[in-house]
């Protein structure tokens, strides 16, 4: 078994790396879901936005 990791670390250090990558993406995904904010608007100026009818819904 230790030979097998000893062999393969690159390659577990780099997916280890990957999944928190992804996961921190995630959770910001959900932070900005639960502050009301859009996924796909962050320009910061929605009346001048063309995609500020389907991301805010009044």
């Amino acid at each position: 078994m230790l030979t097998w990791i000893s062999e393969n670390i690159g390659t577990i250090i780099i997916c280890a790396v990957l999944v928190a990558i992804v996961a921190a993406i995630i959770v910001n995904m959900v932070k900005k879901k639960r502050r009301g904010q859009s996924m796909v608007c962050n320009c910061g100026n929605c009346k001048a936005c063309p995609m500020s009818g389907s991301c805010h819904k009044q």
